[in-house]
Order: structure tokens, then C-alpha cells, then sequence
């Protein structure tokens, strides 16, 4: 009888532990896919922070209001300052 439970209680646990090999492994591979989509979404982060600072540049910026909005610097006989 003795054995029998022993056996049993083996058994049981070489499941046990074959099931949670199994669920990890099943995390590791889900923790690979998930590092693959990190490290993707890092590289277009950093295209985006390129592009905006591309854009946001102070030449840019310049020529787009001259040629777009007909923006120009004024001439300094135009500038008043003004004193709080």
C-alpha cells in the first residue's frame, strides 16, 4: 500500500514538474516574441525622433514661414522694444 501511494505521489510530481518546464519554456519563447516587438518599436522611436528633429529645425522652420506664410525678418528700423 505503501508503495503504491509513493508511486503515485512520484508520478504526480514528475507531471508536476514536466508541466512547468513546459509553461516555461512557453514563457520564454512568449518573452523572445515580446523582446523582438521591444526592440522594433525602439528603432522606429528613434526614426520618429530623427524626423522630428529634422523638422523642427530653426532653418527649416525659417524657410517654410518665408515661403509658405510670406514671413520675413523685419528690418531693424522696424523692431520696437518694448520695456515692462
Amino acid at each position: 500500500m505503501f508503495l503504491t501511494l509513493l508511486a503515485g505521489a512520484v508520478f504526480a510530481t514528475a507531471l508536476g514538474v514536466v508541466y512547468t518546464q513546459h509553461q516555461a519554456r512557453k514563457s520564454f519563447v512568449e518573452l523572445q516574441a515580446l523582446q523582438g516587438v521591444r526592440d522594433e518599436l525602439n528603432v522606429e522611436w528613434g526614426r520618429l525622433q530623427l524626423e522630428q528633429s529634422t523638422w523642427a529645425t530653426h532653418g527649416r522652420i525659417e524657410v517654410m514661414a518665408r515661403d509658405k506664410l510670406d514671413m520675413m525678418i523685419p528690418p531693424p528700423a522696424a523692431v520696437v522694444l518694448v520695456k515692462p
